[in-house]
């Protein structure tokens, strides 16, 4: 019973947010900004909290971390979204019947979207931000591993949202419980989406049990295949990047594809792993080449195991092909439709590649590391959905939208 009104809360809150102008809506997403800022020190008092649980090499070590830094770019995001127009309102299409009859369709919002994600307390503000410049309501059922965090943003937020007299249910925390998670899943005629965040096995647990419908989004098996035309120089930049930027998130990579043509090449690609003591599974071909090259700590023969895995560490395989038609077989196999790159100076095989690969992100010369909301100029991001229906790739304010259909009549009858 608690969780229905929890639930029903929401849902009047998102009714009050179809009054609310866009430049109060502005005004406000900016006083929370300013406010996240003021308390950087409590919020991150609260976030050591939970990193003092956590040993601190567990990959999700990372996700997990706040800093003053980070902090402050999570704000320019915020702030980003408040510059963006409004996506509600829009006339996607308009017409006028040969009875008269005028017809618009108009982009609306969702009303209230929850969201079930794992040890990143930064998806509390992104979220927020998105959901409210889009006029829903959003209701956060972060992990325990981040649950001070989630408890200090949320309570910074909802002072303003006082401070404005907008309903506090327009962001709503969830206790950490699994007894949360089952009501959010099963919150039918009160929940209108339901957005995971997090790992494969989130993921597959959320869209298995859910009455209310699921967007998927982040599970990344992230490929990059150097073909036998790639330029080495791009070759190591991109690799390096992909694997070493931030391992912890979904657009890190996972496999090197690489042309057998080009193996001579794959010590110097993965020269600077090594100070990032990346470790290589890799395939019989490329352990070869790199034995003697690449530390032998850090280099082990791959197993079947080795591919189709989201590492989220400084971990990375290898696989030799024959041909593109070799590669894309095995990132068809293995991949997660998420993000997937080709290093080539061959722009007939980069636009085969580009045009054949089922992703969300392809990319040609481009390190996968920019699969990103922010980096796309969405403002910020709720998720990288990995599907087709509705929405794919990274997630902002239009995909927060659905529509519906307004018609105008003079007493036509059918």
């Amino acid at each position: 019973m608690k969780y229905e009104i929890i639930f029903e809360n929401a849902q009047r809150a998102s009714k009050s947010l179809l009054t609310l102008p866009d430049e109060k809506i502005n005004e406000i997403l900016h006083s929370a900004g300013e406010n996240i800022l003021n308390n950087k020190n409590f919020i991150l008092a609260e976030n050591q909290k939970d990193l003092n649980r956590m040993d601190a090499s567990d990959p999700k070590y990372d996700r997990l971390k706040l800093t003053a830094e980070r902090i402050e770019g999570i704000v320019i995001d915020l702030e980003n979204v408040t510059h963006l127009p409004s996506p509600v309102g829009r006339i996607l299409m308009e017409t006028i019947r040969p009875n008269g009859m005028k017809i618009r369709k108009v982009s609306v919002p969702f009303g209230v979207v929850g969201i079930i994600y794992e040890a990143r307390p930064n998806v509390s503000i992104d979220v927020f931000s998105l959901c409210f410049k889009s006029g829903n309501a959003c209701i956060l059922k972060g992990g325990s591993d981040a649950e001070y965090s989630n408890k200090a943003i949320v309570q910074v937020i909802q002072e303003v949202l006082q401070s404005f007299l907008i309903p506090e249910a327009c962001c709503t925390l969830l206790p950490t419980d699994r007894e949360a998670t089952a009501a959010l899943l099963n919150a039918r005629g009160w929940v209108d989406l339901i957005i995971p965040r997090g790992s494969q096995s989130l993921i597959q647990f959320v869209r298995d049990n859910a009455k209310v419908p699921v967007i998927e989004t982040g599970a990344g098996i992230v490929h990059t295949y150097f073909d036998v035309e790639g330029d080495k120089e791009i070759g190591q930049a991109v690799v390096t990047n992909a694997k070493t930027r931030r391992v912890s998130v979904c657009n890190a990579l996972d496999c090197l594809i690489i042309h057998e043509k080009r193996l001579s090449d794959l010590p110097f690609i993965c020269e600077k792993l090594k100070e990032s003591n990346v470790i290589i599974y890799a395939d019989e071909k490329s352990f070869k080449t790199l034995s003697g090259y690449y530390p032998d700590n850090l280099l082990q023969r791959a197993t079947e195991e080795s591919f189709g895995t989201e590492f989220l560490d400084y971990k990375m395989s290898i696989k030799t092909v024959s041909d593109m038609e070799e590669a894309l077989e095995h990132i068809a196999r293995y991949g997660s439709k998420h993000s997937e790159c080709i290093v080539t100076e061959n722009k007939k095989t980069a636009d085969w590649f580009l045009n054949q690969v089922d992703a969300a992100c392809v990319y040609e010369n481009v390190s996968t590391a920019f699969s990103d909301g922010a980096q796309f100029g969405l403002g910020a991001e709720i998720g990288i959905s990995t599907q087709k229906l509705h929405a794919r790739g990274p997630m902002a304010l239009e995909e927060l939208t659905t529509y519906k259909w307004l018609i105008e009549g003079e007493g036509q009858i059918r």
